[in-house]
């Protein structure tokens, strides 16, 4: 069996840029491959009775993760600056990331993306935001276009099924074999079960 994670992320997810940062050095360094899975919560929030995230409808639980986030920032050495609005619309983000894995750039667009969202604070639903994430990237402009392909839209939607199927309920998420992980202070955990497969 090959050393693998499936790294489950939602371009608005606060934590998911932590380890969108730091799981591909990481699981470098103990000899597993990624598997870069985007995906959007807001049907599975939907289907648990949520309109927001809930960071927003809980307030003391968005005050301390705000407050969690800049910890752990700090420690990772990242910047970070709130966007607003909060949620972000990572929809057309998420059709680009599958757009960069079939041309094998995924990891490099995805980074440019919540760098651009939690560390300088723009707003990734913006077409010229993307542009400047997708060419960081090293991706050629016209292939951007793929983006509105029916098929990447409904390789989107498939993946949110897929991860209805895992039973995913936040991000990040992580998959290795049959296990489940959730959130990035369970990423090391994650890498090591990987790391004996």
């Amino acid at each position: 069996m090959s050393k693998r994670i499936a790294f489950w992320f939602e371009f608005a997810s606060t934590y998911s840029y932590l380890s969108a940062m730091r799981i591909e050095r990481a699981a470098e360094e103990l000899g597993v491959s990624v598997d870069w899975e985007p995906f959007l919560l807001g049907p599975i929030f939907a289907a648990q009775g949520w309109t927001s995230s809930p960071f927003n409808l809980y307030p003391a639980k968005g005050r301390y993760m705000w407050r969690d986030m800049e910890r752990l920032c700090a420690r990772q050495g990242l910047p970070l600056t709130r966007p607003d609005p909060f949620p972000q619309n990572g929809l057309p983000a998420a059709r680009l990331a599958l757009v960069a894995r079939e041309m094998g750039h995924i990891a490099p667009f995805v980074r440019a993306v919540y760098a651009a969202q939690f560390g300088r604070g723009l707003v990734i639903s913006d077409p010229h935001v993307l542009a400047s994430c997708w060419a960081e990237a090293g991706l050629p402009p016209e292939a951007m276009e793929r983006a509105k392909a029916p098929e990447i839209k409904s390789a989107l939607f498939a993946q949110g099924e897929r991860a209805a199927a895992l039973d995913l309920f936040g991000a990040p998420s992580f998959v290795v074999g049959e296990e489940l992980f959730w959130g990035d202070d369970r990423l090391d955990q994650a890498l090591a079960l990987a790391a004996q497969s």
